[in-house]
């Protein structure tokens, strides 16, 4: 019996393969911002073909992570510091938004109250871990956003979020930011289910500014040890 392949499937299989490698990389600064990638070695470390790494690299390209230069290669996109504190103002309007809707309906959401169950916990019982806290930090807005039932306005905030991840996960790779996380999510979701519309929007603004703040600088101190080529701290 002959076997059927499915090459259209295996292409996308490895195409997925290389984007999430290219991603990883520059996520970890291993693909500095600045880089230019030859697709043939690029294509021979991560052991994919060129038409799945120029699939992965188009991705990338849509997202804003890699550009095209014609008859170079590609470039790893340099931070733009202007640009993501534009995305960051661009938050707050639509969380800010989603605060007064959320307080005006007064509605007993029982979304607000699976939150609580999160961050509202005894210190020993908050996670330590970067990845998985950064993934729950962005559940905390986006669920807070999905209360406006506008769909145009979770697609935009989605599309925000995948943006400024890069800088954004950094925020908790020290104790002291993920404690800060905790505390003002709780204080946050308090105002929200009492309804006090106006603090709930002071405090939104103020952990999304701070939170701005703080992963500036994070970021600016990895690629500095990354240029170096020093181990960040706590790693050997």
């Amino acid at each position: 019996m002959v076997k059927i392949v499915n090459i259209n499937k295996d292409a996308g299989n490895l195409a997925e393969r290389a984007y999430d490698e290219i991603k990883r990389r520059i996520f970890d600064f291993v693909l500095m911002p600045g880089d230019r990638l030859s697709e043939s070695d690029l294509a021979q470390q991560i052991e994919v073909s060129r038409t799945p790494l120029r699939q992965a690299l188009q991705r990338l390209q849509h997202e804003g992570f890699v550009e095209a230069l014609p008859k170079v290669g590609w470039l790893i996109v340099p931070l733009d510091f202007e640009k993501f504190d534009e995305l960051y103002d661009f938050r707050i309007l639509i969380e800010c938004f989603a605060a007064r809707e959320l307080c005006a309906t007064r509605k007993d959401w029982p979304e607000l109250r699976s939150l609580a169950l999160i961050w509202k916990v005894p210190a020993a019982e908050r996670l330590q871990d970067a990845i998985k806290t950064s993934a729950l930090d962005e559940a905390f807005h986006r669920t807070i956003v999905e209360s406006t039932g506008n769909r145009e306005m979770m697609r935009t905030h989605r599309e925000i979020t995948e943006r400024i991840r890069i800088i954004r996960r950094l925020d908790f790779t020290k104790d002291n930011r993920v404690t800060a996380t905790y505390d003002e999510h709780a204080e946050i979701l308090a105002a929200l289910q009492g309804g006090r519309s106006d603090e709930a929007q002071q405090l939104l603004t103020s952990h999304i500014e701070i939170s701005k703040r703080e992963v500036r600088q994070i970021t600016l101190d990895m690629l500095q040890r990354a240029r170096k080529r020093e181990p960040l701290a706590g790693q050997n």
